[in-house]
Parts: C-alpha cells; structure tokens; sequence
C-alpha cells in the first residue's frame, strides 16, 4: 500500500524545526527542564534533570496516570530495571529492537533515518522501506540538522538496548515496562483470584540507546513510561460489559484510509467504530477510550488530540489492532504520545515457551487458554513537556509578560501565600494559614518584593491562587484570594478557606461565587 503524507487536521500545519528562543528560556529559567544533562561537562544528548518546577508538575501527570488507571480497576505494580538477556532474547528486544541510521557526507554526524522525516514532515516514516527512506530524503532533499550538508545514500542499523553485566550473567536496562510486566502472570492470577480478566499497569524508568535525540523529553535515552496491560480471555473480547458504559461515547479517530486520501479527522461514536469494523473488539475500544481519558484529564484541550490508526504495514507484527494517540503540539506539530495494541497472546506465549513455564488460565469447566493482553503504552515526558507547550504563552513582545496557563488542577504549585507587608504580625497569620494549607496543596510562601511582583512570579509559575494577608485578615480572620488568569480578587474566611480552595481547583464552584468581590489590583 502507498502512503501517503500525512496531512494536520487543519492541512497546513507543519512540525516547526526547533522551539524558539523565548520557549526555552522559560522551561530553564522557571526550573522545569534542565539539559541535556551534564551541563557542567557539555552534556549528553537524551538525559534531561527536572527542576523544582518541572518534578511538581511531572509529580501531578503521573498521580493523574494512577488516578485515571485506578478508577478503572487496574492495579499498580512495580518491576525491575534490569533483566537478564533471556528475558529480552524471548521478548525480541534482543535481535530485533534496532532504528536504522544515516550519517552526514561532511561531519559524519548520525541521525536516526525515520525521524529525521518525520520532523521536517507530517508522515509516520518508521514503515517505510530502507529503500523509501532514502528515495523520500533524496526528494525532499533533507541535508544534515547539525551542518546542513547532504546525507549519505545508505543505512546502518544501532540496537537501541542499553547493555550491562550483572554478577557475570549479561543483561540489559529495559526499555520498556510492558515486559516486566508480563512476567509475573501467574502471581497475578492468584492474586486476582483466577478472574478471566484484570489489568495491571506501571510507572517508571526504561532506557534506549536513541540515535541522536534533539527534541528535548520528547525523545529521550533515559524516560519514564507508563503502561497498563490487561490480560483477558480472548473469548469476552466481544462481549465485554464494561463497554456498555462509553460505547456512546464520541472519539476523534483517523482512519488509514482517511490519512491516504487526505481525509479530516472525524468524531466517531464507540459504537460506530465496532460496528464499521475500524475497531476489531468491544475490550479493545474500552481501551482506547482510557487511554483519550488519561490526556483529557491532563486538561489537553480536545481540539489537539487525534487518534491515528496504524497502516497495516506499520502495525507490529503481532499486533491485531494498532492505534496511536496524538497530540498538536505549539512546537514540533503532531506528535505521538501514546499507542494501544491488541497483542494478542504474542508475549505470555513467548515468554512461556523460553522459560519453559506454562503461563495459561483456565476456565470455570477446567479448560486453559493463554490471555490476549490490551495494552495502554505511553509514558509521563511527553504530557508533562505537552502541557508546558500547548500553555505557555508569551503575552506581548513589548510588554515581554510571560504567563503558564497550565489547567488550574495540573498546576505544578497550587497555591501562593503573601503577607501584604513584611510586618510580624502579618508574617506570623501569613506562615500559620501556610502551615495549614500545606496538609491538602503544594504551597509557595513568598514575602520578598513588592505585592504586584509576587502575583507575577506566581502566575509565572502557573500557580491558580495567590493568598494575601492584609491588616483587614487579623481584624476579621479570613484573606485575599486572587484569580490567576482573571486577576480579581474575592475574600474568604480562614476557615471556610480548605473547602472553598478544593472547589475552586476542582472547578465544583465558580471563583466569583467562593467569597466576597474585593475589586483591588
């Protein structure tokens, strides 16, 4: 089949070539992301330190994650990050886990030969042939990121497995979740009292050896992942109850059909998609439907995500249904950021055959079979770099005021607490309303500056709430509550303040009906 580019949902849009200037300034200058890392020795490409800014806010995609998993009914589990070669022997990370390479004729720098597409144009290049990549690079006369000259008119391939020796037996960091998690099947049955489903899913670090990454956490050699696995007998596939509940439920799916013709992307109902045959069962839909939830509940506005089906030539192997989530980022346009695979039994297989263990269920009449595993992989880099993306904003180039207008719940710092003056006794009510607030919200004290600087620099932060403690707070006990994005101000009592601050960053109330108006700037 010939693929054709890939066009953005609005048809113009390209992936810009780098993040600008002002972008990177304030991802270092306001302590999110650091690198590549170490800096003080130059720095290798691929690892990236997370600031105080940067942690809080990667802290509250990942709690997001297990929010969304848990209500859901997976459970949390927690492998290792290294496992010996037989492991990934059977797995086939081992022979097959490579990215071909194409060096530059001039400084003899290497780039992975996919993406190096991929980033100057909208297409998925990882299916195309050694001999498409290099016809398409020589067509679109791609020359080298770093020197701008041509490419040589071959390819090399580099195993991305990161290697290691432990107590003389060979092994591998992994570089995924997904097959660490399979491996304790068996435990999982007991534990889930020989159900014919369950899902399990992890957090954590995995490693590849990427060819030269540029795109900051979106591509890097060390990443934390995030993967839910559910393990079920094929036979409920089709008759899944839980699809009942979101089967009406609409989701902007693009067809492969659709991307070869240039097509827009539709919102499709759930059921629709079953019916059409562009998604092959009821759990696998369930599936797809959790994983368009975890980045709505990241707050990543729903006109930026679009669901992409894999060609039949890019899915795996093993894969009986393939569809990626992606998002539109301000930087680097359409951008993966999450894949559910229906892979069959393909690794409790593989992984029984190699250890020789037999890893099968069995039925209530007695009779065994190996689950199919459905599967959410993603991880928490690229949501984290998403959201500061898609809301930072510069908001003049005069005035050079730089807001986060990150979602009032995925805010890094959820509250700021200013005493009006440096006075004690506004310092003292300011540090025990702190201390108080501390048990339920991350909380920024600040007393330095003047009062118009401090709601800057919290803004900055992306922070929703700035507190202040005035001479009015001590006379009648309550603060100063201002809006980060509206900038007006309400007041509300010291006691009522915990309840009012979780329905205001819940969204259960609106800010001008949580106290009284104070019009003050």
């Amino acid at each position: 089949m010939k693929q054709k580019e890939k066009p953005s949902s609005d048809n113009s849009i390209k992936p810009k070539a780098q993040e600008s200037k002002d972008f990177l300034s304030f991802v270092q200058e306001a302590g999110l992301i650091w690198g590549p890392e170490p800096e003080i020795y130059g720095g290798l490409a691929g690892f990236y330190t997370y600031g105080p800014l940067g942690k809080l806010l990667k802290n509250k995609v990942e709690n997001s994650v297990r929010n969304v998993f848990n209500s859901y009914g997976f459970r949390e589990v927690e492998g290792p990050t290294v496992m010996p070669d037989s492991v990934w022997k059977a797995s086939g990370h081992l022979d097959t886990f490579k990215d071909r390479t194409i060096k530059c004729t001039k400084c003899s720098s290497t780039f992975r030969a996919d993406k190096l597409i991929e980033e100057s144009h909208d297409v998925s290049a990882d299916s195309f042939s050694d001999k498409k990549i290099l016809d398409f690079i020589k067509e679109k006369q791609i020359k080298c990121p770093s020197c701008k000259s041509v490419l040589e008119n071959k390819l090399s391939t580099q195993s991305l497995m990161m290697k290691t020796n432990v107590a003389g037996v060979e092994a591998s960091l992994r570089p995924e979740t997904a097959t660490v998690t399979y491996l304790p099947f068996l435990r999982y049955f007991n534990y889930f009292r020989r159900k014919p489903f369950f899902g399990v899913f992890q957090i954590g670090k995995a490693y590849r050896n990427e060819i030269s990454p540029r795109q900051s956490v979106l591509r890097g050699r060390e990443f934390t992942q995030a993967e839910g696995q559910l393990f079920i007998d094929p036979s409920l596939k089709n008759s899944w109850e839980k699809y009942e509940e979101i089967k009406s439920e609409s989701l902007p799916l693009w067809t492969s059909q659709e991307q070869s013709s240039n097509s827009q992307v539709k919102s499709v109902t759930l059921s629709s998609a079953l019916t059409k045959k562009l998604i092959k069962s009821q759990a696998y839909a369930w599936c797809l439907y959790i994983a368009y939830m975890q980045f709505v509940n990241f707050g990543i506005p729903k006109e930026k995500i679009r669901i992409r089906q894999h060609h039949d030539d890019e899915k795996a192997f093993y894969a009986d249904d393939a569809w990626d989530i992606e998002l539109k980022l301000n930087n680097y346009g359409w951008t993966e950021v999450c894949g559910v695979h229906d892979r069959t039994d393909y690794d409790l297989t593989q992984h029984s055959k190699h250890s020789k263990i037999e890893l099968k269920a069995q039925r209530e009449n007695g009779e065994k079979f190996t689950p199919h595993v459905l599967e959410i992989a993603f991880g928490t880099d690229r949501p984290t770099y998403a959201l500061i993306d898609l809301f930072y904003e510069k908001k003049s180039e005069t005035e050079g005021k730089t807001t986060f207008a990150i979602p009032y719940h995925m805010a890094p710092i959820d509250l700021s607490v200013f005493p009006l003056m440096k006075k004690p006794e506004l310092i003292k009510l300011a540090k025990d309303v702190k201390v108080e607030l501390e048990r339920d919200f991350v909380v920024e004290y600040d007393e330095s500056a003047s009062i118009g600087k401090r709601y800057l620099r919290s803004a900055t932060a992306g922070t929703p709430y700035a507190l202040t403690i005035d001479f009015d707070s001590i006379e009648k006990n309550d603060v100063t509550i201002r809006d980060r994005d509206t900038e007006k101000q309400i007041r509300t009592s010291i006691k009522d303040l915990r309840s009012v601050l979780h329905k205001l960053i819940s969204g259960e109330i609106e800010f001008g009906k949580a106290g009284k108006d104070k019009n003050i700037s």
